[in-house]
């Protein structure tokens, strides 16, 4: 049986680079980052990419059956049984769509839920320092921090009434952080 964890946090968490570390220093892990994959559709100039891009370059969340489509091609593709997905849910009807999905699978269990929490004005001096395309300019910056934070005290209900929310602070160093979330994932496979 194939576990799933996933991680969320605000833009500029830490939470793609702390996955990507843990999945490199475990060969057992992979790591999907959703915004990865959704910005290698769009790099690769489809038709699908071009309808991704109209949401991302915006600050928007993609549609529901673009991002489920895409996430489940990655879970079912997996080279190992180990799964972090960072940068999803990102809104309730995301959260509903995966749920369903996982209680039709007896294949794949949601293990936990990571939250790596950062301040806003973390969050703020890390996207715009890292300047990595048009979706780090402060104006995209504030509209992908409104629509992280608008479902999130839904999707944290949610999951800690499943008890599957954990929570770990992205203030620290690299190194502590990923130690710790690195820690958590062990106690759970």
């Amino acid at each position: 049986m194939k576990k799933l964890f996933l991680i969320i946090g605000a833009p500029g968490s830490g939470k793609t680079t702390d996955a990507e570390l843990i999945a490199k220093q475990n060969s057992e892990i992979t790591h999907y980052s959703t915004g990865d994959m959704l910005r290698a559709e769009v790099a690769r100039g489809s038709v699908l990419g071009s309808e991704i891009n109209n949401y991302i370059s915006k600050g928007l969340i993609v549609p529901i059956k673009i991002a489920i489509e895409t996430i489940v091609n990655a879970i079912k593709n997996a080279p190992t049984d180990i799964i972090i997905i960072d940068g999803y849910p990102r809104s309730m009807e995301q959260l509903n769509a995966l749920d369903e999905y996982l209680s039709s699978d007896s294949s794949l269990e949601l293990a936990s839920v990571i939250e790596v929490y950062v301040s806003e004005e973390t969050a703020h001096e890390r996207v715009l320092g890292r300047a990595r395309g048009a979706d780090d300019k402060t104006e995209v910056f504030n509209n992908r921090m409104k629509v992280y934070t608008e479902p999130l005290a839904d999707i944290q209900a949610f999951y800690k009434a499943k008890n599957f929310l954990h929570v770990i602070s992205g203030e620290g160093t690299i190194e502590e952080i990923v130690s710790e979330m690195e820690s958590f994932i062990n106690s759970k496979i």
